[in-house]
């Protein structure tokens, strides 16, 4: 590292799902971060296909990499160390970003961090807001929801997390039995902005039972049986139906997660926190109904609310490369043996959630 620059240089790689993303990052300093999607190449199967994703990331792994490292003005010798997401996600994905971690690392001889996905949305509003731990985390997205308390860049406490479906896969189940576009958050969302959140009540599953753990499966199933009562009424499905639905789902995963919040909380601040915050990332975080629930929650706690910039709420790879730096500051790197790992449990004591198997505990 260079006397004039106090702040490590970070190559980060992100592959975990179907988002194929590369950046540069000295310090909190985002020099570049380009994201390759791959929505078009999964729209006619109504979500994601892992073999597809697979060879768009091997096909577009080194391409990101090449931008992102021209962008950024720098070149790969110039590197401090090569941060890669190793897991948890498809496992395909996450293979063809390790292996191309290792050959980087391997030919110019810098360290290679291992950086588990979920961490990366984890330290987020420490990349953007230089948030003080400790502080809440609602983490949201496509595959993975969960309350953790935040302690360091190392340690997580899972407070409770969905025990089935996760909040954005409800989303896109959605969007495929209302006929909706993929991704379905956004679609959903802008469907709801047209509807009436009332015309459909639909149930906010575990609010009776106490903790922080929720449920989503029994909400898509209950969505389906609405749209097929409707559809059988009215002979089809009108625009503004698909709307009233839409927006009646979207307030039900609102309410909930809005609710489970207020419990995580109430635990968070038990513990007496210098400067309590509560931050939200995933891709679900985009969702600006939820964001501005869950700011009101937190105006009524007297709790600072932190949501990172849209951008680096859904998965990308500065997140990947600041986490990397962070363990990187603690001395971890790790060696060509590295592996893949399809699970990898942000908490290393809770027990698992969804249970475990031959390949570890799931969540």
């Amino acid at each position: 590292m260079s006397v004039l620059n106090a702040e490590p240089l970070i190559l980060g790689i992100e592959s975990s799902c179907d988002d194929t993303a590369a950046a540069v990052l000295r310090g909190r300093n985002i020099l570049s971060s380009v994201v390759a999607g791959q929505d078009t190449l999964h729209a006619a199967y109504g979500g994601v296909v892992p073999e597809i994703a697979a060879r768009a990331h091997a096909e577009k792994l080194d391409i990101c990499v090449e931008d992102a490292v021209q962008e950024a003005g720098v070149s790969l010798n110039e590197l401090d160390a090569i941060a890669v997401t190793a897991g948890p996600g498809l496992i395909g994905g996450v293979v063809s970003g390790v292996m191309l971690a290792k050959g980087l690392a391997s030919a110019t001889g810098k360290p290679m961090i291992g950086v588990n996905h979920l961490a990366g949305h984890a330290l987020t509003p420490r990349l953007t807001d230089d948030l003080p731990f400790p502080y809440l985390m609602l983490l949201v997205s496509g595959g993975h929801c969960q309350f953790l308390l935040v302690k360091g860049p190392d340690d997580f406490t899972r407070l409770g997390g969905t025990i089935d479906d996760a909040p954005g896969e409800a989303f896109d189940k959605t969007a495929r039995l209302l006929g909706l576009p993929q991704p379905g958050g956004p679609s959903v969302e802008r469907a709801a902005k047209d509807g009436d959140e009332k015309r459909f009540r639909f149930p906010r599953p575990l609010l009776d039972r106490e903790g922080c753990d929720m449920s989503f499966s029994g909400l898509k199933t209950a969505l389906m049986r609405t749209r097929d009562s409707v559809v059988a009424e009215k002979g089809g499905m009108t625009e503004q139906n698909r709307a009233d639905l839409c927006a009646g789902f979207q307030a039900a995963v609102r309410d909930v997660l809005t609710e489970k919040t207020r419990r995580a909380l109430d635990v968070y601040l038990a513990e007496n926190p210098a400067e309590p915050s509560i931050a939200i990332a995933g891709g679900v975080a985009a969702n600006q109904a939820l964001r501005q629930s869950l700011q009101n929650l937190c105006e009524q706690k007297a709790v600072a609310f932190t949501a990172p910039p849209l951008r680096l709420c859904t998965d990308n790879a500065a997140m990947i490369a600041y986490a990397g730096g962070a363990l990187l500051a603690q001395g971890v790197s790790h060696d060509m043996t590295l592996a893949a790992r399809p699970r990898w449990p942000l908490d290393k004591t809770s027990a698992p959630l969804l249970g475990s198997g031959k390949k570890g505990a799931k969540a």
